[in-house]
Parts: structure tokens; sequence; C-alpha cells
């Protein structure tokens, strides 16, 4: 077996409870907005925001476009429900059709997937506001290190609990707090067009993408890895050219330096 599996922190599940409570909860701020697709992060997400905020603090929004199977919508506002949170279910067919008529010429399947996901945020971020909640993300650090979201749709969030725990370790997660089987085996996708999965399109499952990834986070060598793990030299090197590739989702957008202190460089928060 490979020594690069990753291994779930046991304080992990404390931390994000901690780290939900700590930015949550305060002045002017009253809890979360979690968009839910009925997949594995953002059922865990909005359940450890529960046990951390208390339901009444946290709103779940469903968001389905046409293609989004009506028993899946039903499941996840069950699933909803049976936390105790408030669920609010907000179809995007007006706004998306609307962007199609403004921009007949986008044809590509990842561009109206990108648009499809920015629609989505902008919803939530309309409900946090009126709400005086913070949106957040349910992206995990397997798919901010491969860089698959979309910069300013599911990666424009204003807290991403997850953000640290690999796609394995959500699953393991998920396990331990009994989330319903259904969610916890149903294949992952971003629901950006009808039969996209997440693996396929990567091209690489979870379990094997994050032992690269576990890898390259102990600052291991390609060739030290590839040993490690038994995968091919190219592999491995196809993975960690992707996370430098899309290192600009996770940066935030460049600025010259023209004055003594820099936002984004020099400037601390």
């Amino acid at each position: 077996m490979s020594s690069l599996v990753p291994r779930l922190p046991a304080h992990a599940v404390d931390t994000i409870r901690q780290f939900l409570r700590a930015h949550a909860l305060g002045p002017g701020t009253e809890g979360v907005v979690v968009g839910l697709s009925g997949g594995i992060d953002s059922a865990l997400l909005a359940r450890l925001a529960r046990d951390a905020l208390g339901a009444e603090h946290v709103l779940g929004v469903l968001l389905p476009d046409a293609p989004f199977p009506d028993p899946l919508r039903k499941e996840t506002e069950g699933y909803a429900h049976d936390l105790g949170i408030e669920v609010r279910t907000v179809p995007i067919d007006p706004v998306e059709k609307a962007y199609r008529a403004l921009l007949p010429e986008l044809a590509d399947r990842v561009s109206l997937g990108n648009v499809k996901a920015r629609i989505r945020m902008t919803v939530l971020y309309a409900i946090a506001r009126e709400r005086h909640r913070l949106v957040a993300g349910t992206g995990n650090k397997s798919e901010l290190l491969l860089g698959y979201f979309t910069k300013y749709g599911d990666g424009g969030v204003d807290i991403v609990p997850l953000g640290d725990l690999y796609k394995t370790d959500l699953r393991a997660v998920a396990k331990e707090l009994g989330l319903p089987a259904a969610i916890r085996e149903r294949a992952p996708t971003a629901g950006l067009w009808e039969g996209q999965t997440d693996e396929e399109e990567l091209g690489i499952s979870y379990a094997d993408v994050d032992q690269i990834l576990y890898g390259l986070e102990q600052l291991r060598s390609e060739e030290e890895i590839a040993s490690l793990t038994g995968f091919p030299l190219a592999r491995v090197r196809e993975v960690s050219d992707r996370v430098l590739r899309f290192r600009h989702k996770r940066r935030p957008p460049p600025i010259p330096k023209v004055r003594l202190r820099t936002i984004g460089m020099d400037w601390r928060e």
C-alpha cells in the first residue's frame, strides 16, 4: 500500500467547527449560507456548520438548473430538513436563459458551465447579504490544488472551511459522522453539464490524485512520489504541472507595485 495515502488528522473536525464559530458568528455576521448540490462536500459542510453554529445560523440554498434531477432535488431538500436547517430552492434557468440570449455565441460547454457557476454564486451572495451571513464555500484541498473550480464562481466565497481537507478526507469524515450512504457514494460532479463527473473530467480518481497531491504537500520530488505510489512518473508530472498551471486561481489578482505598500504584496491585513 502506498505510504502517501493521506490520513485524516484527529483534530480536523474540531478545528473546522472552531473555525466556523470564529468566523461566522459575531458583530454583523449571523451565520452562513451553503450552496447545496446533493454531493458529499456541501452535505458535509452543512452538517459541520449545523453542529458548530446551530441550525438557526445555517441556510442551505439549492440552485438547480433544467437537467437537475427532481429526485435529487427532493433528496437534498429532505437532507436539509433532517439537519433542521432552513432550506431554499432557487431555480437558475431564467438567468441562464438570459445569458444565452445575451451571448448566443457561447457554445463551449466549459464556458457555459462557468457561467452557470457564476450565476449560482451571484444568487448566494444576494441572499447572504440580505441575511447578514457569510457564503461558505464547499471546495476541498484536492479541488483547490488542481484548480478544479470556477474562478469567481464556486471559488468566489467568504470562507472555505473544508479547504485543507483532501477529497478522501471528506469521505472519511462523512462516514465517521454517518452521512447518508446515497450522498457518500454518489459520483462527485460539479453539475455544470449533463453527465459530467469530476473524475472522468480530471482523468484520475480522487483516491489516486490525493496521494500525488499529498506527496507534493510534503515537498517530495516527482520521482520519489512515483516510487512511493507506484504511479507512472508521467502521471505524477501531469498532476504536478496542473497544480502549477492553475495557481492563478488560488492567488488574488496581481497588482503592479507603484507605491510603498501594495495590496496582495506587502500590505499586511
